[in-house]
């Protein structure tokens, strides 16, 4: 009798993380199904009970009241990555395997050098300023209609030619810089820039050191887009806007050679590629 009833209890404890994931059973291998990119710069997507607790290399996860959440994947990320979910007293951890990605190198001159190597008169500045734009991206909007328009698809803000990728390695004057983690969009000064979908302003600032005219939208838990060297600005902190509203117009401030959009996007600490969120770009009529 006692052997079948712990039986019983391990049975019943492995259904219960069979659970996890809409009530119904998954495989056994894993705690949750993901949907998605799985790879450098992708987002994943999850489905578990809206009470689990999820986790991702320590790093903490908002999920949803319905028990959606999305998991962004860096352009470093390494090739496995521990997801831990805890629902009812039990955790269930499972690897996720990320695909590897390999990128451009690209070497831009005609950079001004003080944008290269900044004098020290303007470090002062621009500590100030990366503190505005991480206080922006930390900010943890909760309103799932946001998160789930970007799931249903995005947008492109602008469209034209390409002239830069996500995660390349760029040469500025002929010296090292962070990696790029936007996709730039060579268009004429003036041209609009419109929500790829809907979210808050989060930042509106039209003279950064690096990026110049910079906006931040929030599409909530954790998952931002931001959109550099704009040459006006048409909305402000605080300001909900829709998929299409016009937000900005292109220029070619701060560090910037000439006229182009600078599309990034971060899911927490992480930059994913806004090129995997998008259909292809439309063909010049």
């Amino acid at each position: 009798m006692i052997i079948v009833l712990l039986q019983r209890v391990a049975v019943q404890r492995v259904f219960a993380m069979l659970m996890l994931c809409c009530g119904a059973p998954a495989a056994v291998a894993n705690c949750v199904e993901l949907s998605g990119d799985a790879r450098q710069g992708g987002l994943l997507w999850g489905q578990v009970a809206p009470t689990a607790l999820v986790t991702v290399d320590e790093t903490s996860i908002l999920v949803m009241p319905s028990g959606a959440f999305v998991l962004g994947l860096g352009r470093d990320a390494p090739k496995e990555q521990a997801l831990s979910i805890i629902y009812a007293g039990d955790r269930c951890t499972q690897t996720v395997a990320v695909a590897q990605r390999q990128y451009n190198i690209q070497r831009v001159e005609g950079v001004p050098q003080k944008t290269v190597t900044p004098p020290d008169d303007v470090l002062e500045r621009i500590a100030r300023e990366r503190a505005l734009v991480r206080k922006a991206k930390a900010q943890r909007i909760e309103r799932p209609e946001l998160l789930e328009a970007v799931q249903a698809g995005l947008s492109w803000p602008a469209t034209g030619r390409i002239s830069g990728v996500y995660g390349s390695q760029r040469f500025y004057n002929g010296t090292p810089g962070s990696p790029h983690y936007g996709v730039d969009v060579a268009v004429p000064t003036g041209h609009p820039v419109v929500a790829p979908g809907p979210g808050v302003i989060t930042l509106a600032e039209l003279d950064l050191f690096y990026s110049g005219g910079t906006i931040i939208l929030d599409h909530g838990y954790g998952l931002s887009s931001s959109f550099l060297h704009l040459s006006k600005l048409h909305v402000e902190v605080g300001q909900e806007v829709q998929r299409g509203d016009l937000i900005g117009e292109v220029g070619a401030t701060g560090r910037a050679t000439g006229p182009h959009l600078d599309w990034r996007m971060s899911w927490l600490n992480q930059r994913v590629d806004p090129q995997l969120l998008v259909p292809a770009m439309p063909l010049p009529d």
